[in-house]
């Protein structure tokens, strides 16, 4: 394992704090203690490695975020744009549904309307049979009085008296 790595080449955090565990896993014991010998110069490599990958990998993680951030805006602007459709077409159901509840109101009132109006033409043409009958009936009674008078004078005429209708 090479602690004389450039930085930026290719390796991760994770893999240079790896190979800094096995060197001091594979250090040599001190006797007596819980220290062990490593090689300055290569721990300090590995550090210095480890300081050169954590801001390209905070860079990384922050275009994660950024990317994250983004999506997210774009599906609130989606789930706004959803919920505008959604609006304007209740809007426009209860529209219609308004229309239609005015126009059967308004079928409601001419049909209402046009019962009324017959009932009146009805009553009116009874009334006027009835008063065409009763003239009917004067009428008739005049004549009956007349054609009767007309009988009783041709029966004086030739003596005899008038039969009456049976």
């Amino acid at each position: 394992m090479s602690a004389t790595r450039p930085a930026g080449d290719g390796a991760s955090l994770i893999s240079i704090l790896d190979e800094l565990t096995d060197m001091l896993d594979s250090a040599r014991a001190m006797p007596m203690s819980a220290s062990v010998l490593v090689n300055k110069a290569e721990a300090l490599d590995l550090l210095d490695a480890a300081r050169a990958v954590v801001p390209e990998e905070i860079h990384a993680a922050d275009d994660i975020v950024a990317d994250a951030d983004a999506v997210l805006e774009r599906a609130k602007a989606r789930a706004e744009r959803i919920v505008a459709e959604a609006e304007i077409r209740a809007e426009e159901l209860v529209a219609a549904e308004r229309v239609v509840r005015l126009a059967e109101e308004r079928a409601a009132r001419i049909v209402a309307e046009a019962e009324a109006r017959a009932a009146k033409l009805a009553a009116d043409a009874n009334d006027y049979c009835d008063r065409q009958l009763a003239q009917f009936e004067i009428d008739l009674g005049a004549i009956g009085s007349q054609v009767r008078a007309g009988r009783e004078a041709l029966a004086a005429r030739s003596g005899r008296t008038a039969e009456q209708p049976a």
